[in-house]
């Protein structure tokens, strides 16, 4: 392998990671906040589970910001 394949084979290496590392964030921003809404629930004697959803939706939009933020960032390198 040359010089230049080395390189190419690292940085779509790299990429790999990044977008393996976007996926993992998404998923623990969303169960933290699953896991908090869930205690909340159990906590304050809620039946209709409005902590878990309220939680839930902010992790969501939480995680898909962090990607928003992250995908533009890589696309300025």
């Amino acid at each position: 392998m040359d010089k230049n394949n080395k390189k190419q084979a690292k940085n779509q290496l790299n990429s790999w990671i990044k977008f393996t590392n976007i996926g993992l964030q998404m998923a623990i921003v969303i169960a933290a906040g699953v896991f908090l809404g869930v205690w909340l629930d159990e906590k304050y004697s809620n039946n209709a589970s409005t902590f878990t959803i309220i939680f839930s939706l902010l992790g969501v939009f939480a995680a898909l910001y962090n990607v928003y933020r992250q995908v533009k960032d890589l696309g300025k390198d």
